[in-house]
C-alpha cells in the first residue's frame, strides 16, 4: 500500500511537470497566432537544456522575438529543475514507503486495509493525495486488480490537490442526533391528560408524582403538578379526598413561587388552590386566603398579561367582593385592619378584557358578564351575553354550571 501511494506521489508530479510544458506550448502557439506564424518547440530526448528551443523566424519578424526567447528559455529551464527534483524524488523513494507507513499509522483499521478516521462535520479536514489514493488502490484490489492495472487504467491515476473536497461518510451526512429532551416529551404528555377524561387526570397527577424527584426543581413541572391537583380534586367525590388535594396542592403552590417568583403559572395556579382551600378552612382563613388569591393573580397578570384566564379568575373575585354583605366586610376589617374592595364594575373590566383577549373564552364568562350588566341596570346588553352563552355547547363541568345559572338568569331577564 505504501509503494503504491508513493508511486502515485511521482505520477502527480509527473503530470504537473507535463502541464508546464502543455504551458509553453499554448503561450507559443497563441503568440504565433498573433503573427501569423507557427514555431517550432521540441526538448531533446535526455530532457537537457543542450536542445534548447527553435524558433521558425518568418519575414518581418518584431525585435520583441528575443524578449520572447529569454522567456522561453526561463520556462525550459523550470522543466529541467523539476526533472531533476523529480531524479532526487526517485532516489528517495526506498525509504519513502517507511515515512507513509509512520504517517498512516494512526489511520489503521484492520489487517491489510485503511481505515478511515470519522469526524463530526465540524472537524472534518481537506484530504491529501495519500489518503485519496490509497483508497483508490485499495478498491482497485478489492476488485481484483493489481496496483499497476489500478494506475494503468486509462494511463494513469489522476493526482489530486489539496484543495478537493472530501467524500463525506455516512456518519458526517447523518450528524450527531440531538438529545432527547425528556422533560418535555412529559410535560406534552401532562398536557394532554390534563384535556381528557377523569381517568386521565389522575393518570397525569400519578405521572407527575413519579417524576417528582427528578424534575422537582423545575417550576415549568411544579406548576403542572398544582394544575394536577386541582383536577384531581375537581373529579373526587369525597369531601376527604378533595380536602387533600386541595391542601397538598397549596403546599405545592407555595414551594412553586418560591422556587421561581417569576413563573406566571406558579402564581396563576397557586392562586386557584388558594380559592379552593375557602371551601375547606375557618372563616378567618378564607378571608386570608382571598388576600393571597388576589396578590398572587396580579403578579401572574403582571408576569403574563395577555393571559385570558388570570383576568377571568380576577373578575370572578371582584364580583364576590362586591356581593360581600356588611357583616363580612366588618370581620375582614377586624381580622386584618382593610377589608378587601372590589366592585360590579372592576368584575365587568376583567370579564371584558378576556373577551378581548379570547373572544368566546368560555361559557361562564358571558354568564357573568351577563350578571354585571344585569346588576348594573343595563339589561339590554345582560340579554345579550345570556344569548351568546347558549349559543355555546355544554362540555365540562364548567360548562354545567354556566347552564345551571343561566336557567335561572334568564327568565329574570324575559329570555
Amino acid at each position: 500500500m505504501a509503494q503504491a501511494d508513493s508511486k502515485v506521489l511521482v505520477l502527480g508530479a509527473l503530470a504537473g511537470v507535463a502541464g508546464i510544458g502543455l504551458a509553453v506550448v499554448w503561450y507559443q502557439g497563441i503568440k504565433s497566432r498573433r503573427r501569423g506564424s507557427w514555431p517550432g518547440f521540441y526538448l531533446n530526448g535526455s530532457n537537457e537544456r543542450a536542445a534548447g528551443v527553435t524558433m521558425v523566424d518568418g519575414p518581418g519578424t518584431p525585435s520583441g522575438q528575443a524578449e520572447v526567447l529569454e522567456r522561453l528559455e526561463a520556462l525550459i529551464q523550470c522543466v529541467s529543475e523539476l526533472k531533476d527534483e523529480m531524479k532526487a524524488l526517485k532516489n528517495a523513494l526506498p525509504t519513502l514507503p517507511d515515512q507513509v507507513r509512520e504517517e498512516l499509522r494512526g489511520h489503521s483499521g484492520a489487517e491489510g486495509g485503511v481505515g478511515v478516521r470519522r469526524s463530526s462535520p465540524l472537524h472534518r479536514t481537506t484530504p491529501t493525495r495519500r489518503k485519496r489514493a490509497a483508497g483508490s488502490v485499495s478498491r482497485a484490489r478489492a476488485e481484483g486488480q493489481s496496483s499497476e492495472e489500478a494506475e494503468s487504467e486509462g494511463g494513469y491515476i489522476t493526482a489530486l490537490t489539496d484543495s478537493e473536497e472530501e467524500e463525506p461518510n455516512d456518519e458526517g451526512q447523518r450528524g450527531e442526533e440531538e438529545p432527547v429532551d425528556n422533560l418535555s416529551v412529559l410535560l406534552a404528555r401532562i398536557d394532554s391528560l390534563h384535556h381528557g377524561t377523569e381517568t386521565d387526570k389522575r393518570e397525569s397527577l400519578n405521572t407527575l408524582l413519579d417524576n417528582r424527584e427528578e424534575f422537582g426543581q423545575n417550576s415549568v413541572f411544579l406548576w403542572r403538578l398544582i394544575r394536577a391537583y386541582c383536577d384531581v380534586h375537581d373529579v373526587s367525590s369525597s369531601l376527604e379526598e378533595k380536602k387533600t388535594y386541595a391542601e397538598t396542592g397549596k403546599t405545592v403552590g407555595e414551594e412553586a413561587v418560591k422556587l421561581n417568583p417569576s413563573c406566571a403559572e406558579s402564581h396563576q395556579w397557586y392562586a386557584i388552590m388558594c380559592g379552593i382551600m375557602a371551601e375547606y378552612d375557618t372563616v378567618q382563613n378564607r378571608i386570608k386566603n382571598g388576600y393571597i388569591f388576589k396578590d398572587h393573580l396580579d403578579k401572574a397578570i403582571e408576569l403574563k398579561p395577555q393571559d385570558p384566564m388570570s383576568y377571568y379568575l380576577l373578575g370572578r373575585w371582584c364580583y364576590a367582593v362586591a356581593q360581600l354583605s356588611w357583616i363580612e366586610r366588618r370581620v375582614a376589617a377586624t381580622l386584618f385592619g382593610e377589608p378587601p374592595s372590589a366592585t360590579v364594575q372592576d368584575a365587568l373590566k376583567n370579564f371584558l378584557k378576556v373577551e378581548e383577549i379570547q373572544p368566546k373564552y368560555s361559557k361562564l364568562n358571558y354568564v357573568f358578564l351577563a350578571k354585571c350588566y344585569r346588576d348594573l341596570g343595563l339589561k339590554g346588553e345582560a340579554r345579550r351575553m345570556c344569548e351568546a352563552a347558549c349559543s355555546m355547547g355544554t362540555v365540562s363541568k364548567e360548562d354545567e354550571e354556566a347552564q345551571k345559572e343561566l336557567d335561572s338568569l334568564c327568565p329574570s331577564l324575559g329570555i
